[in-house]
């Protein structure tokens, strides 16, 4: 059955390249992200490992916590990392989940037959601390994935959880956000003393609330 937006993120024990780990335990009160890979030794994937070894700081910084998964053993998983520290000079500093009998990825539905019957599709999840699935994104095999594009929508799913507002298109962290259509007009100033803007009457932007 598919996950969809809200639903707990199943919990799990697998074997991963840091030891034995079960799910939701250690995620703790973290936000999670979970994102799939076809294969070990796969070129697009290797960046991909790469890259979120790169921004191992900014996942930090957001208290997030990074797990890849591949449907090859352990000892495979061994010898890729060391192929990713090399070409892409970084440490792989988290989890590789080595999921060979499709636990996982039937769990979490990420075996397509029409893409392809026998592999996991490339699919993101990010988890909140709650448990709950809070953003899906599946990529075709021959593009990379946009981390970048996760980072921003980490931002605003955090600040979006905290605060009563939207981000607009293209949104950055820094920019402009939405006023939340709950808030009366009349309310804004007490809530968001940074000043806001009326666009339209269900259109209301202020600066991003949680700024010095």
């Amino acid at each position: 059955m598919a996950i969809r937006l809200g639903d707990i993120a199943p919990d799990f024990t697998a074997q991963t390249s840091q030891g034995e780990i079960k799910f939701h335990e250690w995620l703790g009160d973290s936000w999670g992200l979970l994102f799939s890979h076809p294969a070990d030794y796969t070129p697009v994937c290797t960046t991909e490992l790469g890259r979120t070894a790169a921004l191992s700081g900014e996942f930090q910084k957001r208290n997030v916590k990074p797990i890849a998964i591949s449907v090859d053993p352990i000892d495979s998983h061994q010898g890729w990392i060391k192929d990713i520290e090399e070409t892409q000079d970084v440490t792989v500093d988290f989890p590789l989940i080595a999921d060979a009998d499709r636990t996982v990825a039937e769990l979490y539905d990420m075996i397509h037959p029409n893409a392809a019957a026998k592999v996991t599709v490339r699919t993101v999840f990010v988890i909140d601390p709650q448990k709950k699935v809070r953003l899906t994104l599946t990529y075709p095999p021959a593009t990379g994935r946009n981390f970048l594009e996760i980072l921003r929508v980490i931002d605003s799913l955090q600040l979006t959880e905290y605060h009563s507002v939207a981000t607009p298109a293209d949104w950055k962290h820094g920019e402009d956000v939405i006023v939340s259509p709950s808030i009366a007009t009349e309310d804004i100033p007490a809530k968001f003393p940074k000043g806001h803007k009326v666009i339209k009457p269900y259109l209301r932007t202020t600066p991003q609330p949680d700024l010095d």
